[in-house]
């Protein structure tokens, strides 16, 4: 299916343009961890196999505590020029920041070969059908070559230093360009020059996520929900599942066999739209659980949301209500993602 409609224009390219590190508070913060240790660094904090991972190939995975609990959803690349580069949700900055910090002074403590920098660079996200079109037209590079989760550094109309990454938070092909904070208005103002490029907001990037079943942090993961409640296990390393050595993983690592109370489910929803914070509840009028995300799909054409439910109640098909304004409307459980995704990959 052809994503198209929303107020982003799915048809063309949409650019999500956060210019500076001083606007941290709606984009993303961007980190580099460097030494002999770094991999034994981000795996005492991730449950990912980062060790696997091939040079500038990248990966999302999670911070977790010792409880099972979600600190926050991150992408690690394992660059060809010897670090880490590590994307986080900027609304989780200081508490990531603090995490990953503790981790580096105590195993420099123990005699540790690893390191931390702050990047103070912005994030572009070109996403789109005929986004590696347009970021063609700028780079010597064949993006062809470059697939889904992975990234190379090059020049981009002009700007050196940039590091492509071929992913974005929408369900859509793209990329996010990784610049320095002093040249990104000069960057997205030469992406804006091709009339397939608009600029977009958050609110409608939240309705591609939404449509692609990616969870918000905040809203449809936290502290209190586990990797595996998220229906976000396939993030689990192998290795890491066999090992047990991430934190929380004498919570989660059972509840890979069954032994889960709840789960995040897709809903296809009728009536008005669905919110999040609305009462999910059995056909018998039983309060189950609650929405986490809800909007109309622009594609669909239908509303679509996302929530909790107990395990029995999270088969696709399965009937329930949900609750909008005090008025009961009916809800499907659907599998996710409601529109299917356009990553791209090697043929």
């Amino acid at each position: 299916m052809q994503r198209a409609g929303s107020m982003m224009s799915r048809l063309g390219s949409c650019l999500q343009a956060l210019p500076s590190a001083l606007r941290r508070s709606l984009s993303s913060a961007q980190t580099k961890i460097f030494g002999h240790d770094r991999v034994k660094l981000m795996e005492s904090l991730v449950v990912g196999d980062i060790a696997e991972l091939k040079p500038n190939q990248g990966t999302l995975s999670l911070f977790t505590n010792e409880a099972g609990g979600i600190l926050d959803d991150l992408i690690v690349t394992n660059t060809s020029e010897g670090h880490l580069y590590v994307v986080s949700n900027a609304g989780c900055w200081e508490k990531d920041l603090t995490l990953m910090q503790d981790k580096v002074r105590e195993l420099q403590n123990t005699g540790s070969d690893v390191g931390l920098e702050v990047m103070d660079n912005a994030l572009l996200a070109l996403q789109g059908p005929t986004a590696a079109q347009v970021l063609q037209a700028g780079v010597a590079d064949d993006l062809r070559k470059l697939p889904f989760m992975t990234s190379a550094v090059m020049e981009v109309f002009g700007v050196s230093g940039c590091r492509v990454t071929r992913c974005g938070y929408t369900g859509e092909d793209g990329v996010e360009i990784s610049v320095l904070a002093a040249e990104a208005v000069r960057l997205a103002t030469a992406l804006l020059e091709n009339p397939e490029v608009k600029l977009a907001g958050l609110a409608a990037r939240d309705s591609l996520r939404l449509e692609a079943g990616l969870c918000l942090y905040g809203n449809d993961i936290d502290e209190h929900t586990t990797p595996v409640e998220g229906s976000l296990s396939w993030t689990l390393g192998k290795r890491r599942r066999a090992a047990m050595d991430f934190p929380g993983a004498s919570v989660i690592v059972p509840q890979l066999k069954g032994n889960v109370q709840r789960r995040r489910v897709g809903l296809m929803c009728e009536g008005a739209p669905v919110r999040a914070h609305n009462p999910i509840l059995s056909t018998e009028g039983t309060v189950l659980g609650a929405v986490t995300s809800g909007c109309p799909s622009p594609c669909l054409k239908k509303n679509v949301a996302m929530g909790y439910v107990p395990y029995e109640y999270s088969r696709p098909g399965t009937l329930l209500l949900v609750e909008v304004r005090r008025k009961q409307q009916m809800a499907m459980v659907s599998k996710m993602p409601f529109v299917p995704t356009n990553y791209y990959t090697l043929k």
